[in-house]
């Protein structure tokens, strides 16, 4: 059966027109790149049948070459490239998205990429960084903003944003203006309070930094987390 024989809603290119890329499986998007099959195969079905070689992954299709693509009966070397090409575009961009994640993995690596947003503020502000399970960062939030000497959190908020980015882990950090990085008693107790509630939800809090223009005090290394 060709593809212009299916049914409106089972044809890949009106698939996506009507109900987005999320709809299609792997082999219809890719059927859309080769137009065609061959006489006993729709593109469809002749891009179901090589995934099932790949054992329906993506990333040892990319690891194909075009001879390989070529040996399927209706893959020519045109069609080979446009997958391939399509393979490459997909490692491109995951590799974009993990430049912009960068990952925290220490109290350092917390106050190098928080300092440039709160370094030469006047007044508190608390941030939630929300994490993968790779410690890449998903989301920051700000939480909170107060005066110069404290802030108010709201433990909720902070694992509603954790829970909206499907964060698995989370780090806060605020400022002291005061130029001291000591936390204070209220601090603790937050830290404290949040590592508990984050905790029910499955969500790690791998630090709760306090920091300066200049320094900073960190929960995890001082092993008060």
């Amino acid at each position: 059966m060709n593809i212009t024989e299916l049914s409106l809603d089972d044809r890949p290119r009106e698939k996506f027109a009507a109900h987005g890329a999320a709809s299609l499986s792997k082999a219809e998007l890719l059927a859309i790149l080769i137009g065609s099959g061959n006489t006993e195969e729709n593109a469809v079905q002749l891009m179901q049948r090589i995934m099932n070689d790949c054992q329906g992954s993506l990333a040892t299709l990319g690891r194909m070459d075009i001879a390989d693509l070529c040996h399927y009966k209706g893959m020519g070397p045109a069609k080979a490239i446009s997958v391939l090409a399509a393979c490459e575009l997909g490692k491109r961009r995951m590799a974009e998205g993990m430049e912009r994640r960068p990952q925290l993995t220490s109290s350092a690596d917390i106050y190098s990429y928080m300092i440039p947003k709160l370094k030469g503020n006047s007044v508190e502000e608390c941030h939630a960084i929300l994490l993968n399970n790779h410690l890449r960062v998903v989301g920051c939030k700000l939480i909170g903003r107060g005066g110069i000497t404290g802030t108010v959190v709201d433990v909720r908020l902070v694992l509603k944003e954790a829970l909206l980015c499907n964060a698995t882990a989370l780090a806060l950090c605020h400022n002291h203006p005061s130029g001291n990085p000591h936390p204070s008693g209220e601090d603790d107790r937050l830290t404290q309070k949040l590592k508990a509630a984050a905790a029910t939800m499955d969500i790690r809090l791998i630090d709760h930094i306090v920091l300066t223009d200049d320094t900073y005090f960190s929960y995890q290394d001082e092993g008060r987390l």
